[in-house]
């Protein structure tokens, strides 16, 4: 590889590693090729970026940023997952992965601002995703306006019934 190629990657690295709100370190000995497709379709389904570039080529994207102390985990073969929108997209994947494949080992990661070691990986995985804290988020709003409609629409479904028997007993005196 020439060294502008090399410079190229190193800087679409950083831009992409900068702006990331999660990464995720893993290490991929022995893992087979159909395996390591599938994993990236689903990492690129849900909005993941996975990559795998020499280690020195991601120590020199990671230097200078908050995410240099990854650099001390970039040894062996390493992929690097990262997600712009939904961190706990990536850790989802890759620790289910990872679960039914030994050949992926996780490293460490880093979550807006903070490093991850492996536990903190699989607490993140546990987590509820986005799309789904945003359902829970609407229901918490939809259930209150859905009893105050239910509430309001009583009073004169109540009020009816209460004619219609006055009139029942009228009819029937």
């Amino acid at each position: 590889m020439k060294k502008d190629e090399k410079e190229k990657i190193v800087e679409e690295m950083r831009h992409e590693l900068t702006s990331a709100t999660g990464i995720i370190l893993a290490e991929f000995r022995g893992l087979e090729v159909a395996k390591s497709v599938g994993l990236r379709k689903k990492l690129r389904e849900s909005g993941v970026s996975y990559r795998v570039v020499k280690n020195t080529l991601t120590h020199l994207a990671i230097r200078g940023t908050d995410k240099e102390f990854l650099a001390a985990h970039l040894a062996g073969p390493t992929a690097v997952a990262w997600s712009n929108s939904d961190p706990v997209a990536a850790a989802k994947i890759l620790v289910q992965f990872a679960k039914d494949n030994s050949q992926l080992r996780l490293k460490a990661g880093y979550l807006t601002g903070s490093s991850i070691d492996v536990d903190g990986i699989k607490a993140l995985a546990e987590l509820p995703g986005r799309d789904e804290l945003r359902a829970k988020f609407l229901s918490v709003f939809r259930g209150p306006t859905q009893k105050m409609v239910t509430l309001l629409t009583q009073v004169p479904r109540n009020f009816l019934l209460v004619l219609k028997q006055r009139q029942e007993q009228l009819t029937n005196a």
